[in-house]
């Protein structure tokens, strides 16, 4: 769910960007590589490899096995509760060993590493193209963790870096986070004694690659709250390796998601994962469309519910500032009612409704400066001004990398054309002419939804 978060945050960001006008580039480092990923690969050996299971043996995909595979190996660790002879510790020093083996370029260790990878890739490919995430370009810390490793040695060998008692490879970082809690000075490790690169040596890397790649104004990293000091200091190395385009790093900082249960963490399994959320979202959208009879109207119910699931999640993701923490809670983001996905798609479909009717009735929408003198009313009025105020909504929400503000322009403009059209008949108005002008603020407010609702990831329904 985490991640989903971030999904939603960087494509909204993204589009919002490129609304505003700016040149925008998405790109997406996979932690391919690392302890974490000896960790699953260890517990594949101990209780899968010999049976012969795979994703499509087990019918999961391949995301869940390997992520399955984790919680495996942090349980054998560990042991069972109140039965500290079942724990493993030794289990912790064999994913390191592994690690040293992968690095090292041992055959066996790196066959496995790519059957699991490829598993876990196919798997997120899957979900994001469910969910309408893409990326111009995938970097794979396998591949730029040498060139962070050779940055080490030239931060080394200018002095920048020192070499701990430990024998591990540090820099003194005291500058950019402040002092320890003991007051003293703050270390980052960079390259492990034991020679293996850490999550900073890649980003180093990384970092590098993309400048090449695609010199930036401007590189934002969209990842949660908990990297906060891990960001400050990654650009505070680049910097002192020389980098001038450190100054236009930014980490776009997201709070965490929690559930009504607690916090989720992946290693203990309590995770609640996307896939599995999107798919009850699906049914329970799925039968209430059934409920209220409107599958018999629908081309598609099924495309529907899954249209509803997606608005669901997204908007309920976007709607909240991105760096407050939030509780997710499934139930009201599938609402109709309210500050909600659903509630806007409802709303669109209605207006869609109005204008099929109205062209029946032979009403056309009348976009002439004379038909536009017709709104005086102040619902009228204060709806034109609403949609007036789209562009500028855009602007600040770029400039503040913030979809909520165009969350909140969304459920507005919602509110008030309910209201216009409360308190404002269209096809029964007092004249055709001022029926026509009606009708083309109402196309006006769809034609702007549409398009504030595609920068914040809701799917526009016609019929619903």
């Amino acid at each position: 769910m985490g991640h989903v978060r971030n999904d939603a945050l960087g494509e909204s960001v993204s589009r919002i960007l490129k609304k505003a006008g700016a040149d925008v580039y998405k790109v997406n480092i996979i932690n391919n590589r690392g302890v974490h990923i000896c960790k699953s690969m260890l517990a594949y050996q101990l209780f899968h490899q010999e049976k012969g299971d795979t994703p499509e043996s087990l019918g999961i995909k391949g995301d869940h096995f390997v992520g399955n595979c984790y919680v495996e190996f942090d349980k054998y660790l560990k042991g069972e509760k109140d039965k500290p002879e079942t724990a493993h510790p030794e289990a912790a020093q064999k994913a390191e060993e592994m690690l040293v083996q992968w690095e090292a370029g041992d055959k066996d260790v790196r066959a496995l590493w790519q059957k699991m990878n490829d598993w876990t890739l196919n798997g997120v490919q899957e979900t994001y193209k469910r969910t309408g995430v893409s990326f111009d370009k995938l970097y794979f810390e396998s591949d730029t963790y040498l060139k962070g490793k050779d940055e080490i040695q030239r931060g080394l060998d200018m002095g920048i870096f020192f070499k701990a008692a430990d024998g591990s490879t540090r820099v003194d970082v005291t500058e950019a986070v402040g002092k320890g809690k003991d007051g003293e000075d703050h270390e980052k490790v960079l390259l492990r004694s034991d020679g293996t690169s850490v999550y900073i040596t890649q980003d180093i890397g990384t970092a590098i690659s993309r400048h090449k790649d695609w010199p930036f104004n401007q590189m934002v990293y969209v990842v949660a709250s908990e990297q906060n000091f891990h960001f400050k200091v990654l650009f505070y190395i680049l910097k002192k390796l020389g980098f001038d385009w450190a100054q236009k790093l930014f980490h776009l900082s997201y709070g965490l998601v929690n559930l009504p249960s607690g916090r989720m963490k992946s290693r203990e399994g309590t995770v609640v994962d996307a896939d599995d959320l999107l798919d009850s979202l699906h049914a329970d959208a799925l039968k209430e469309i059934k409920e209220k009879g409107r599958d018999k109207e629908l081309d598609d119910p099924d495309a529907v519910a899954e249209k509803v699931a997606l608005a669901a999640v997204h908007y309920y993701m976007l709607q909240a500032t991105p760096i407050k923490d939030m509780l997710f809670n499934p139930e009201e983001s599938l609402s109709f009612n309210g500050n909600t996905g659903p509630y806007l798609q409802y709303m669109g479909a209605r207006i869609s409704s109005i204008l099929a009717k109205a062209k029946e009735s032979g009403v056309l929408p009348d976009s002439s400066e004379a038909a536009c003198a017709l709104l005086t009313s102040g619902d009228e009025w204060e709806l034109v001004k609403q949609l007036g105020s789209f562009p500028d909504t855009v602007a600040k929400a770029a400039a503040n990398l913030d979809p909520s503000l165009v969350a909140a322009f969304l459920y507005d403009t919602a509110k008030l054309f309910s209201k216009f059209y409360q308190n404002c008949s269209i096809i029964n108005a007092e004249s055709k002419e001022l029926a026509a002008a009606r009708l083309f603020l109402a196309q006006s407010t769809l034609d702007v939804m549409k398009e504030a609702m595609d920068l914040v990831l809701v799917p526009f329904l016609e019929k619903m």
